[in-house]
């Protein structure tokens, strides 16, 4: 049997080869991945509400598989080690609810029903401060600044309280969470299991002619995925017992639940560092009422991102993980936007899978004569 010659550079359309066959050109290659990620659109736009337990069960599975790993290649089966680290996993998980959640819960209810006023102390404090440099400003001017913070506030309110309903929204209210709990753990125990086989069957569906060179984009992907996901999700965790710690240290009211909320969305970089600081020194202006406190919560935050940003990122993140911050905040919101939590969760994967082929194709492009001119020689000997 002949193997099938490598397609002819400037071929636009299906030729027949020695074999008697057809050579599928580079356009409808194009259009054939075109047509499958349209498809994968529209299924998970069809299907959003209910994919929250896979998505999550997926990415579970993602984060443990090098730990299931490392006990296959110490000869436990792939099966039973799939058991164990996703039990000892579950085990850690439940028992920081079971001893967080009592606290977590007061201190959540506590800090949404107390917001309103937070908001309404800091607004009367910021207007105190405007009122006693009324004789340096003109009327207009103050009006204008009063009108403008409390377009601010009201703003910030509305952000805050749609924030936490899309989130209850797309993920409990459709799919409650006993059955988030029951799915997801099954779902990221047969993906542990059957990680090996699902990626040789993939493998095994890669076009023939292109399989190393997907093969290898396939790789970048994966390492971008990895150290971007896997390290973000320690230096999260990391951020998020430090500053619950810090904040209860300090005293600060909620302090647990502000202190995990901003380790938990320091996922999109720089945003839980703001969030956190924002939201603790209104709570510390309300509560304390003196500046020492304020500028004291204020140091756990700015402490923890000096920490974060020059020795956890560095090192559990890395800086040739191809995703940069402002990508990394697009991708999030869009994917939230667009289709709710399951968005949020996927906008990561996406986002390097976008990044990785962008550099492909350009890269492509500065070796070929669209750039280097019609009277060049590509390296690589493409058009």
């Amino acid at each position: 049997m002949h193997r099938l010659d490598p397609v002819p550079h400037g071929r636009d359309r299906d030729e027949p080869n020695i074999a008697g066959g057809t050579i599928v050109s580079a356009q409808k290659q194009a259009l054939f991945w075109l047509v499958a990620a349209v498809l994968f659109i529209a299924v998970l736009s069809l299907f959003k509400e209910i994919l929250l337990p896979f998505i999550t069960g997926l990415a579970i599975a993602y984060f443990l598989d090098p730990l299931v790993d490392y006990l296959e290649r110490r000869g436990v089966s792939r099966a039973l080690g799939a058991t164990i680290i996703l039990g000892g996993f579950m085990v850690v998980v439940v028992a920081g609810l079971w001893v967080l959640m009592p606290i977590l819960q007061a201190q959540l209810v506590g800090l949404v029903t107390g917001l309103p006023t937070v908001f309404e102390n800091l607004r009367q404090g910021v207007s105190g401060i405007l009122d006693s440099l009324s004789a340096h400003i003109d009327e207009q001017d103050m009006a204008e600044g009063q009108q403008a913070l409390l377009g601010l506030t009201s703003l910030a309110m509305g952000w805050f309280f749609d924030l936490l309903g899309s989130a209850w929204q797309s993920g409990l209210a459709v799919f409650n969470l006993i059955g988030l709990l029951v799915v997801t753990p099954v779902v990221a125990w047969y993906l542990l299991r059957d990680w090996d086989h699902l990626v040789e069957k993939i493998n095994s569906w890669l076009p023939r002619d292109h399989l190393p060179e997907i093969k290898k984009q396939f790789g970048l992907i994966d390492q971008t995925i990895a150290g971007f996901v896997r390290g973000q999700a320690t230096v999260c965790l990391i951020m998020g017992a430090t500053y619950a710690l810090a904040l209860e240290i300090v005293g600060l009211e909620h302090g647990l639940v502000v202190g995990l909320i901003a380790g938990l969305i320091s996922f999109v970089p720089y945003v839980g560092s703001i969030v956190g600081l924002l939201l603790s020194v209104g709570l510390a202006y309300v509560q304390f009422g003196e500046s020492t406190m304020i500028l004291l919560v204020a140091a756990v935050f700015f402490i923890g991102q000096a920490v974060e940003g020059n020795f956890l990122t560095p090192k559990l993140v890395g800086g040739r993980v191809g995703l940069h911050a402002v990508w990394v905040v697009f991708a999030l919101l869009a994917g939230g936007s667009l289709f709710g939590l399951v968005g949020m969760l996927l906008a990561v994967p996406v986002a390097a899978v976008i990044g990785v082929l962008s550099r492909f194709l350009l890269q492509r492009y500065l070796s070929s004569r669209i750039y280097l001119g019609r009277n060049s020689t590509p390296p690589d000997g493409s058009i």
